[in-house]
């Protein structure tokens, strides 16, 4: 297998995308290792069969492609790879996506993306994109501006999902409040459709799970606990719980940043994707891709993984 870096993390190795076998242990055997008591009860939707079908995020009024196009490698500064490109190619990635059939788009502010964004989906009629996008504002008055700030960066009447974005503190629902109830109000006015988190700690995951305001919870989730905030079976249990409350529940480090794609050990990208349409503990996943190739890459190997093993719903 090709060795990968972090920013060729769903290249050549996608090639062979019907290879979930790793160092002569099926991927299939590695996500059954699990506690039976913990395992959740599925269903399977036989109309989602492509990875561009759509399916609703919990209990919120979206509802997304299975995959989703991240715009944050490297974010941070307003800066990251996509947007790097410059917006020629930055609109090229973000027109073959929606023209193969995905609509979810996660931006954040951190990434600088809104106005690339705004840009590539020009003359694009609204309705047929999400919107995702984040906020690292801690304080009511500065989110509240951001949300403004954020629906004229877009030229957008309205933001599909908003998130508060890297929470790291367990008592966040109490010391974020304020930020919360300008998310709440937002919503009432009909700017925002839906209120979510990204945690990146352990403790605030288990306050998120709690939360009866989250809506949605982009989480990092992958086989190999890779940037991720606990072992694997103690996150597919919480994962699922959250998931049972009725959050969208949103993959993200799909590929541990690359992390688990690279090295003698490596799983292929397409292990990466079946891991989280086999776990069932999320409704969709997002990964972000720099090129067309990896686009194409990351729908091949989604539609084998929801051909094998299914989309997954919770039972009742």
């Amino acid at each position: 297998m090709s060795k990968l870096n972090r920013r060729e993390f769903v290249g050549t190795a996608v090639a062979a995308t019907g290879a979930c076998v790793v160092g002569g242990v099926a991927v299939d055997n590695l996500m059954r290792a699990k506690p039976v008591e913990s395992a959740p009860a599925f269903i399977i939707d036989r109309s989602i069969k492509n990875p561009g079908d759509q399916v609703r995020l919990g209990r919120s009024a979206v509802k997304v492609s299975v995959v989703g196009i991240g715009t944050g490698s490297i974010g941070y500064g307003r800066h990251s790879n996509q947007t790097r490109l410059g917006q020629d190619n930055f609109t090229k990635l973000m027109r073959h996506s929606l023209d193969q059939g995905i609509n979810f788009f996660d931006l954040a502010d951190a990434y600088g993306s809104h106005t690339p964004f705004k840009l590539a989906m020009k003359g694009v009629p609204r309705d047929r994109y999400v919107i995702q996008t984040k906020s690292d504002s801690r304080n009511g008055q500065f989110v509240r501006e951001d949300i403004d700030r954020f629906l004229r960066e877009l030229e957008t009447d309205y933001i599909d999902s908003l998130i508060i974005h890297h929470v790291t503190i367990a008592d966040w629902p109490t010391r974020y409040r304020e930020v919360m109830d300008v998310f709440s109000d937002a919503k009432k006015q009909g700017k925002i459709r839906a209120c979510g988190i990204t945690c990146h700690d352990f403790g605030a995951l288990q306050s998120a799970a709690a939360s009866d305001w989250v809506e949605i919870n982009q989480v990092r989730w992958n086989p190999r606990e890779s940037h991720m905030d606990g072992n694997v079976e103690t996150m597919r249990s919480l994962f699922s719980k959250m998931r049972a409350k009725g959050q969208g529940m949103i993959g993200m480090k799909v590929v541990g940043q690359g992390d688990i794609v690279d090295g003698d050990r490596a799983l292929s990208p397409a292990d990466c994707f079946k891991f989280q349409v086999e776990s069932g503990v999320v409704d969709a996943f997002v990964v972000g891709v720099e090129s067309i190739s990896q686009i194409d890459q990351l729908l091949s190997g989604t539609k084998l993984a929801l051909n094998e093993v299914g989309y997954r719903v919770m039972a009742a």
